[in-house]
């Protein structure tokens, strides 16, 4: 192998070796309201772009992060949406190390029940704030990913109208791990 290929190749692993450790640790992310492979309910649909569901995030619990958490993040991404990109319906940062849990609720555009000093980016709707799902009718059904990131610095520096995009990157720079589940939604 080319001496270039095997540094970029270290560097992916060494990248990737917090987040592979934190998995092998049992860092979990669960949901009493969904559970990973099924369905989402009408609860989890957004209401608009001809869907008529009542857009309630979910309540999510998660367990055992990574020893050096300083603070998480969640995302809800749609690989499956027909944009080229996928579809952020979800993004809130700057949750405190101490929070384990969000109530079926938290993703109000207000963040009125999110933990004091946590922030929501922009969705892929346009806006902050929990947005549901809303397949194109007839699409085979959409895989949702829902994911809490424990991330190694206190509070991530974003703007208020940052891009789901951005986001992203920021907390994929500061990970220290990952805990997911998929759900489904197809109309």
């Amino acid at each position: 192998m080319k001496p270039t290929i095997v540094r970029s190749c270290l560097l992916t692993l060494s990248l990737l070796a917090p987040v592979l450790a934190a998995q092998a640790a049992g860092f979990a992310l669960t949901s009493p309201t969904l559970k990973a492979g099924q369905s989402l309910t009408m609860d989890q649909v957004f209401n608009g772009f001809g869907c008529t569901g009542k857009n309630i995030s979910p309540e999510l619990n998660w367990a055992n992060p990574p020893a050096d958490t300083k603070s998480f993040a969640v995302t809800v991404y749609d690989p499956d949406a027909p944009t080229g990109s996928g579809w952020w319906h979800w993004v809130v940062f700057n949750l405190p190390a101490k929070t384990l849990s969000l109530p079926a609720g938290a993703g109000t555009a207000s963040g009125a029940a999110l933990p004091a000093n946590a922030q929501q980016g922009r969705t892929d709707f346009g806006t902050q704030g929990f947005g549901g799902a809303c397949p194109p009718p007839g699409d085979k059904p959409h895989r949702y990913i829902f994911t809490v990131h424990a991330l190694r610095v206190e509070k991530l520096e974003i703007p208020a109208d940052a891009t789901a995009a951005f986001v992203g990157y920021n907390i994929m720079a500061n990970s220290l791990g990952k805990a997911s589940f998929t759900a489904k939604f197809g109309r």
